[in-house]
Parts: structure tokens; C-alpha cells; sequence
């Protein structure tokens, strides 16, 4: 069902689009003010319609021409208000059309055969010249509305004085008129205004929400870099490991195929791993630097992507820094679902690894990686036996800080880092937060 005129103006003031073609946007502060003005107007005429229809129902009820002149006022009246309601804005031919027709013919048409020989009986056609007026002041510019304004006012003083009017009615009337036409072209001026501020204001939004967006997408390929190419020349330019090992040349490899991806990758490219292959391709990645990692897992939950990849990034950092400071060659990961009272019952493989007992080997896992858990949260921890670190002089560096306690607040995660010297670090991941 098409909608109606109404329904298409109310949508406009809501923040919709009234249909009309312009340059300014769906919906702008502009298009709102338009569908403001055309319903004001609108109702003004509506208003003095009502005034005409009682007053030929009240006098003339025997002059067939008067019923005719409130029918043409009316039809006129649909036209040009359902026009614009259509259109976003008035149509110039019609407010001329309604200026001629109401304004200027009708009063005319009833003193020569609608029987209105007196003001009281000609005064409901003059009014409808001020609405007439008001849609000019709005719709046509100055010129014409000047030219308007002279030849509505020229045909108030003409008629009432074919009436003998006293000269209190034509003022009252001329003053009527001036003043709807001086009103409506004030507060269109002022509502024009605020919506092009308005308009302005949402550019510079979106501007500015571009700019953002372009400064995280930086940011994220960063963490990216640092989190994989960097330590990887980083771990070649330190000499602790033969650069022309299969294993490291594989991971050069596959790093030169993930820049490649990056320098490519579209916003819907992003990866789609589930949380136990996404930690695996940590561990793998993070054992052909040569760093011995025993992984266990415990009914992995599915999570949304973008978790599995953020868990996945943050323990290939923690990782990193466990080869790069913690000086040792063994990491220790465990991962499992979190829900309240599943924990304890995993609680001695968390804290496998230094005093955990996760027994030896590169991998150990309950469920495997691929997680078959039926939803909840997960908890992930990366433990070490190194030299750990100092609380009260330990400060993240950009690696902890961005690839690690960023991602996951950026997925509504946490992650925490506690340690002691000669006791290792512990870090651990959890979602949700």
C-alpha cells in the first residue's frame, strides 16, 4: 500500500527521507526543516478552510457559487500541499497557481455571483490570502514575493472597498496578510539554518568517524606486524636460531604470504577460525622459533569469530614474550570453556605448567583443538617458569599493552599479568570479560 502524504512528512521530521531530490542527504537537517514548513503552512490554510466552510454554511446556504468557491479552495489546496508532501517542497507554478486562484480570483468570483456584497460575507476568501502568503514567503524568491505580496494586497483593498469596508477591516486584513508572510519566511530562515548547521554538524561526524576508523585499521595492522613479522626478525637478528631451518623458513613463508593478505585485505576479509584451530596456528607459529610449548584444552566453547582471532593474537604475543624475556625455551597454554563450576573442575590443568602438572610433550589436549563446547565463556592462560618480573616496576610495553590487554578489551575480554621475580609470569586471557 503507497503511503500517504501524511505519513511520508511525519517519516521526514522522524529523521526519514521525504523523497525529494536534492543534493542534500537522506534524511538531512535540511529535508527536515522543508517538511516542518510544509506542514505549518499547511495547517495555516487548513485553519482558514475550516473559517470559510463554517461561514458558507452559516450565511450562504442558499448560494450554490460560495459551496463552489470553498471546492475550488480546497482542490487548489491539494494540490499544491500534496504536491509538496510528495516532492520534499513546493512546486513555484502551483503557489502561483494558489496565489491567482485563491488569493486573487475567488473574492472577486463571490462579489460578482456568490451574493457577498459586505465584508463579513466576502472575509473568508480574503484570509485564505494570508495562507497563500505564507506558502510565497517560503517557496518563491524575493522578487517574487514581493510581486506576490502587491498583488494579494492589491486585491484586499480592491474587494473590501467594492464592499464598503471600513478602512479598521482593510488595515486589520493587510496587516493579517504582511504579517503571515513575515513570520513564514522567518522561521523558514531560521529552520533552513539550523538544519545546514545541523547538516554540517553530521559531516564533520562522519569525518571525523572516518578518520578513526583509518587510525584503528593502522593501529591493528601494527599489532599484526609487530605480533608476527617483527618477531620474527627480531628472533633472526638476535642469532638464536639457524635462519635456513625448515621450520623458520616455512615461517618465513607462511609470514610472507600473511603481509601479502594485509596489503590486500578488505573490511569483510577478516578471518573466520574457531577458538582451538585459532590458538593452535599460535602454538605453531610460536614453536618454529624454536620455543617448546605444552598446550592443553578442555572443551573449548564456540565463540564469535572475531574472539577466537583476538584469544589467538594475544597468546601468540604472550608467547613471543615468553621467548623474547622470560629466559626460558618452555611455555605452558591452557585453555577451556569458564563456566561457573567448570573451572574447578579443571582447575589443576590452569595451572598447568610451573607446579601444574601438565605432563610432558609439545601438546596434550582433552577435547582437541577444535572446540566442542556448547557456548559460555573461555579462559586462557600462558605460563612460564622464567626469571619473571617486578610488580612494582613492571609496566606493559607496547606488545602487552596493544596486542594483548587491547584486543581483548576490544571483544570485551580482559586479560591480566601476574609474576614474580624468580617465579615466571602468568598471563591470562578470559572472555567475557
Amino acid at each position: 500500500m503507497a503511503e500517504t502524504s501524511w505519513s511520508v512528512a511525519l517519516r521526514a521530521l522522524r529523521g526519514g527521507a521525504p523523497g525529494a531530490a536534492g543534493a542534500q542527504g537522506v534524511g538531512s537537517g535540511l529535508q527536515r526543516a522543508q517538511a516542518f514548513m510544509i506542514l505549518a503552512t499547511m495547517l495555516y490554510r487548513a485553519s482558514h478552510l475550516a473559517i470559510g466552510l463554517v461561514a458558507v454554511v452559516q450565511r450562504h446556504r442558499d448560494q450554490p457559487v460560495q459551496y463552489a468557491a470553498v471546492a475550488a479552495a480546497v482542490g487548489l489546496s491539494v494540490l499544491v500541499y500534496g504536491t509538496a508532501l510528495r516532492r520534499g517542497w513546493f512546486t513555484r507554478r502551483h503557489v502561483w497557481a494558489d496565489v491567482v486562484v485563491c488569493g486573487c480570483l475567488l473574492p472577486f468570483a463571490l462579489w460578482a455571483w456568490g451574493g457577498a456584497r459586505e465584508s463579513a460575507t466576502l472575509g473568508w476568501a480574503m484570509i485564505l490570502g494570508g495562507s497563500a502568503s505564507a506558502a510565497v514567503a517560503v517557496a518563491l524568491d524575493r522578487v517574487q514575493v514581493a510581486a506576490a505580496v502587491v498583488l494579494l494586497a492589491g486585491t484586499h483593498v480592491i474587494g473590501y472597498q467594492a464592499v464598503g469596508a471600513s478602512p479598521a477591516v482593510v488595515l486589520g486584513h493587510l496587516n493579517s496578510l504582511l504579517s503571515s508572510a513575515v513570520m513564514a519566511w522567518v522561521f523558514w530562515w531560521y529552520l533552513r539554518r539550523q538544519g545546514r548547521l545541523l547538516d554540517d554538524a553530521n559531516a564533520r561526524a562522519l569525518t571525523a568517524e572516518a578518520h578513526r576508523a583509518r587510525y584503528e585499521e593502522r593501529l591493528e595492522h601494527h599489532r599484526a606486524l609487530h605480533d608476527t613479522v617483527l618477531a620474527t626478525l627480531t628472533t633472526l637478528a638476535a642469532g638464536g636460531i639457524d635462519a635456513n631451518a625448515p621450520e623458520v623458513r616455512e615461517r618465513c613463508a607462511r609470514e610472507a604470504a600473511y603481509l601479502r593478505r594485509l596489503v590486500q585485505q578488505t573490511s569483510d576479509a577478516l578471518p573466520r577460525r574457531q577458538i582451538g584451530t585459532a590458538l593452535e596456528e599460535a602454538v605453531r607459529a610460536a614453536e618454529g622459533l624454536r620455543l617448546k610449548v605444552t598446550a592443553r584444552y578442555h572443551a573449548l566453547p564456540h565463540v564469535p569469530p572475531e574472539v577466537a582471532t583476538a584469544l589467538a593474537d594475544a597468546v601468540a604475543e604472550a608467547l613471543n614474550n615468553v621467548r623474547r624475556h622470560a629466559g626460558t625455551g618452555h611455555a605452558y597454554l591452557t585453555a577451556a570453556v569458564s563456566h561457573e563450576g567448570h573451572e574447578e573442575g579443571h582447575g589443576a590443568d590452569h595451572d598447568a605448567g610451573p607446579g601444574g602438572g601438565s605432563g610432558g610433550g609439545s601438546c596434550g589436549t582433552d577435547t582437541g583443538p577444535g572446540g566442542d563446547g556448547t557456548g559460555g565463556g573461555v579462559v586462557v592462560t600462558v605460563v612460564d617458569r622464567g626469571r619473571g618480573l617486578d610488580p612494582e616496576r613492571y609496566a606493559p610495553g607496547f606488545g602487552l599493552r596493544r596486542s594483548v590487554h587491547d584486543r581483548m578489551a576490544e571483544v570485551g575480554g580482559r586479560a591480566t599479568v601476574d609474576g614474580a621475580p624468580g617465579e615466571g609470569v602468568r598471563v591470562e586471557l578470559r572472555w567475557p570479560g
